[in-house]
This record gives structure tokens, sequence and C-alpha cells, in this order.
């Protein structure tokens, strides 16, 4: 779960009247020091460059530390078994690449190099659709086979992706063992599940304390955020198909309890009635016991005057039995299959995608190639460091565009600089190795802002080429960088086949689909609560994700945005209808039959939906069914 964006309540005015690609280029995110990724970071890439140093194997050393800083960025907050497939799976693509990149830089020419790695960037890019892991798996496989194909290592193709996994692999190894601080409460190795349960509680109580309020919207936004990243951290790889271990089931309990308070306090945001903080005092205990790992004790019930109130008091009840039994429960997800994969990645929004990352990708590496036949370079050929460049700057799901490109190029000229001065006074090699350590510790602060990111990351990379052999290289890395962003500017901005804005499209097609699914089961009266829940949790995901993407669109410079105009108007009604769907199952609970509110209600937004549908060109289903009852 991303943080808020940080800015000055006195800046907001001005942000606003900038244009949306640049007001989102200045904005930053918020939050606590992440400290055990501080740790972690610290304890990765400059402890691997310093052993291969000390052993005579620097060049592997180097490999290894560009691994650990790419799983480095990639380490979120979340679960130790979330984590494993977080940081393991764009490993092993990465080490893929790197294979496959040594071998084809070894035996073929540049133009038949230049055809692999884009057959590669076409590849990767239809698998960075389907979801957050496959893009960064994608990512590193480009990254990694530019740097095979393009580094100086005498090394073995073998011996390079086995340093890849053992650098990503130790970061991955911190991150299972080391402990986080302040989270000792009970078993550590599920600190990261215990805190995303409790913020799960937290976010319904913040809910109940905005019903009726303007920021009701937002509240159930953050809902739907907690809920995702508590599923997240419970559903990562296990070895067996249940919850292993006593203090696991519990946790799965308490998250399974939590969703019928969720779908109550939804409808009561709906019902745009302010409540009493009695009402929020229940799901802030539970939260607290469940950081604490306590029994809840009683818990303040609400009034029951309402139907949503009831079905509150119920959930509270039903939540407090839970806690005590610990007997565990279903997450309500479902895996996606094999056919869900291939129509994200090969249909129109993976389609893409891949043509723009694979354009990109091919582009700047036929560049790159051109310039050091051309002895840009001079005697150290490093070209690689323009096309894993074009790999960051061309990933829609990074954020917009143009907002990529400026930050990339303003983090790179800074990293350079600030390098050029750190060369110039540090001891080699030892130097160097310390200012790895520390720029591996400052990336999970870093990630915060692209631009800030990329300095950092620029500090460290050069920082290994110099450990590496190669001299100071921070003018060339800046030229290299503009031309990269030159690059995927105007890719970018070339007519693709199809319609452009196929990703937001078939994001918002998946949250229409979904919400159409939810919204008939509810109106056929099913008494199957738990399939509703599986429902509802896949309709307010998919939304979430469709509202993502249609904000990044909407921050392209003119020429791209114009092309999903409306897209987040459509996903607004998508929205409302989801929240009105959960009221509706909720009265529907108690009394059996819907009020003309909630009929008036549903007509009006189905009317909506089918009206935006054919603004937007939209090919989902929008239901059409009786809401009498």
């Amino acid at each position: 779960m991303s943080p808020r964006p940080h800015i000055p309540a006195r800046a907001f005015t001005s942000l606003a009247a900038l244009p949306p690609w640049l007001a989102h280029a200045l904005r930053a995110q918020r939050g606590p020091v992440p400290w055990s990724a501080v740790t972690r970071g610290a304890l990765a890439a400059g402890p691997l460059l310093l052993a291969s140093v000390l052993v005579g194997r620097t060049s592997l050393g180097v490999v290894a530390a560009i691994a650990a800083m790419l799983a480095g960025i990639n380490d979120r907050p979340g679960s130790r078994r979330t984590a494993v497939k977080r940081l393991g799976a764009p490993a092993l693509a990465g080490a893929g690449g790197l294979l496959v990149g040594t071998h084809v830089g070894d035996h073929v020419g540049a133009v038949a190099l230049t055809a692999v790695l884009t057959g590669l960037g076409l590849l990767a890019g239809g698998m960075s659709a389907v979801g957050p892991v496959a893009s960064g798996a994608g990512t590193q496989l480009l990254v990694a086979s530019a740097i095979g194909a393009g580094m100086p290592v005498p090394e073995a193709g073998w011996t390079r992706a086995l340093a890849f996994i053992a650098g990503a692999g130790w970061l991955l190894a911190l991150r299972l063992v080391l402990p986080t601080p302040g989270a000792m409460t009970g078993d550590f190795r599920f600190d990261g599940e215990r805190d995303a349960v409790a913020g799960v509680y937290d976010a319904v109580a913040e809910l109940l304390d905005a019903a009726g309020t303007e920021h009701a919207t937002a509240r159930r936004a953050a809902l739907t955020a907690a809920l995702d990243h508590a599923q997240d951290a419970l559903a990562g790889p296990r070895l067996r198909r249940c919850a292993g271990s006593a203090v696991e089931r519990r946790l799965h309990a308490q998250y399974a309890a939590a969703l019928p308070l969720a779908e109550a306090a939804t409808a009561l945001a709906w019902a745009a009635e302010p409540l009493s903080e009695r009402a929020s005092a229940g799901p802030r205990r539970l939260a607290a016991a469940v950081r604490e790992n306590t029994h809840t004790g009683p818990l303040p019930a609400p009034s029951r005057s309402a139907p949503a109130l009831r079905a509150l008091d119920d959930a509270l009840l039903h939540a407090a039995d839970a806690f005590d039994q610990g007997s565990g429960g279903a997450l309500h997800t479902r895996r996606r299959g094999a056919r869900d994969l291939l129509r994200a990645g090969f249909g129109a929004g993976g389609r893409e995608y891949g043509l723009r990352i694979g354009l990109s990708f091919g582009a700047s590496v036929a560049v790159a190639l051109a310039l050091n036949h051309a002895h840009w370079y001079g005697r150290h050929t490093h070209w690689y460091w323009l096309p894993a460049t074009a790999v960051f700057l061309v990933k829609p799901d990074l954020g917009p565009l143009v907002s990529r490109v400026l930050c990339r190029a303003a983090g790179t000229v800074l990293g350079a600089l600030l390098f050029a001065g750190f060369a110039a006074v540090l001891p080699r090699p030892e130097g160097l190795v310390a200012l790895v350590a520390l720029c591996g510790a400052l990336i999970p602060v870093s990630t915060r802002h692209f631009a800030a990111q990329t300095a950092v990351v620029t500090v460290l990379v050069l920082s290994l080429v110099m450990v590496g052999g190669e001299p100071q290289a921070s003018v060339s890395r800046i030229a290299e960088t503009l031309l990269a962003c030159a690059i995927v500017l105007i890719v970018g901005h070339l007519p693709m086949p199809g319609r452009r804005g196929g990703q937001v499209r078939a994001r918002l097609a998946a949250a229409a689909t979904a919400a159409h699914a939810y919204l008939t089961h509810v109106l056929d009266g099913s008494d199957d609560r738990a399939a509703r829940w599986t429902l509802r949790r896949e309709a307010y995901r998919a939304l979430a994700e469709a509202r993502a993407a249609s904000a990044r669109a909407a921050h392209e410079l003119p020429a791209l945005a114009r092309h999903t105009e409306g897209t987040d108007e459509v996903a607004a009604v998508l929205e409302r209808l989801v929240d009105t769907t959960t009221a509706c199952a909720v009265h529907l609970d108690d009394t059996g039959r819907l009020t003309a509110r909630h009929r008036e209600r549903l007509a009006e937004l189905l009317g909506e939906l089918a009206a935006g549908r054919e603004r937007v060109g939209l090919r989902a289903p929008v239901p059409d069914l009786p809401v009498a009852g």
C-alpha cells in the first residue's frame, strides 16, 4: 500500500495551478522511515561488494551488488511470505535475462543482438501487464539482459547468473531472518501479517468516523487498500495449502472477521449520516488486540437503530468470538488461472504495453550499439546504461511518462554530480564500498520520489562501475540518460496499432465485469456470504487498479492524456455502484427487500454507467437487472 503524497498545506494551491503532468513530477510520498528496510539495504550491496573485493572476485561482486540493489527497490512493507514472491520472482527473471544477454552478446553481431533484445522487450512488456510482481520481473529481465550483453565481465554467463541470484537471495535472506524493530509481539515472523490485519481494523474505524463527511470516499478507498494489503500479506506462497501454525491461523481468523465489519462500515458511509464515536471504538480495540496479540475484552456496542448499525454490531460480536477461538478463516480470494494471465499479457493492454517497451528498449539498444561502434565510449564499453535507463523510463506502471522523464533526468544529473564530488575525495576501493553501503541504506527512503531514487541509484551504480575497474563516467552517464529520455518520449508519442489507452480500458473493463458479478450475486438473493465477500473483494481490488491506471494516464502530456479522457468518470461511477451494491447487500440481510432509495440509486448508476461506457468506448457488460425487491 503506497503512502499518501506529502505536500505542505499551503503548497496545494500552487500545485493545483500547475499542469497535471508537471504537478505529478513535484509530488513526493510521506510516511515513517522504514528502519528495517534501511538496515537490510545497508547490509546488502555494500558487504557483498566488500567480500568480493577481499577474495579477488570484484566483477562477480559488482553483479551481486546490482542484484541486491534491484531487490532493494522491490523491498516493500508486507509479510515475509509475500517478500519471497516479490523479491524472488524478479531475481529469477533477472538471472535468466543476464544469461541470455551474456550469451547473445558474446556470439552474435549488433543487428542480431538488437533483434533479440527487442524481442525480450516485447515479451517483458506483455508480461508486465499481468501485475506488480510480473512487472518487476519484466524490468529485471530487461535490465539484466542489457547488462549481460554490455558489461565487460570476464566470467561465464552461468557464473554471472549465479552471482545475480546470490545477491538478490542475500537480501531476501535478510528479509526473512531479521526481526522488524518494534514488532516483537508474539512470533516476529508474522509481524508483517499482524500489522496488515491491524491496519484493516484501523481503516474500518476511520471510515466510520468519516461517515456523513466529505472524507468518506477517501476513507473507503483507504479501507480497500488496507484489505488488499492484508489479503496479499496472508496469501503469499506456502508449501502447505492451509496455515500451518496457531499464530497464522489466528491472523487468518482476524482478517476474515474484518470483512463483515468492512461491509457494514461501507453501508453506513453510503447512508451519509454521521455516527457517534462509540461506533468506531470497537474496531479500534480490535486493531489494538491484533497488534498486541491479546484478547479483545468487552467491546462497546453501537446503536442498533438501522440495518447497517445492526450489521456492525453483529460483526463486532462475530469478531470477538473469532478473536477468542482463532480457528482460521478463508481469505476470500481466488487464484488467477493461466487463461486469465494470458488474457492480461496478450490482450489489448498487454499488446500496447509490450509494443511501447519493446520499441523503446530495442531503439535504445540500437542507438547505444551505434554510438559504441563510433567510439562514443572510448575504450570503455558501457553502452548498457542507455537501454537499462530506457526500461525504467518506459514502464507505464511506474508513473506518467513525462513525470518519469523529468524525474529521471533531474535525478541522474544530481546523482552524477554528487558522485563526481565523492570520487574526487574518497579512497579506493574502501571509500567507494562504503558509499555503496550508504546508498543501499538510502534506497528504501528514496523510493518516495522517483528523482531521489534515481539520484541514489546513479551514485550506487557509478560506484560499482568504478570499483569494477572503469574510470569516472559521470558526464557520459548524464548524456546517455538524456538520450534515453528523448528516445522514450518519441516512442511514447508514436501512433500505435489499435486504440491508445488499452491498458487503462483493460483495467476498467475488468472492474466493470467484477462489479457486474458482485451486483448480480447480491440481487439474486443468494445466502452464500462467503461467495459474496469474495466477489466484493474482487470488485474493489479491480476498481482500485482501474482508478490508479486512469489517474496515471490523466497526468500524461495532453497528447496522450486525451486518449483516456472520461475513464476516471466511469471509474467513479463504478465505485459508487459497488458501494451501493454493498449497502443493498447489508439491507437485504436485515429486511429481505430493498427500499425505494436503493432501487432508484441503482437504476441511476446503471444508466450513468451505460452512457459512460459508450463515451469512452468500453467493451464490458453493464447489468440490466430488475431492481425491484
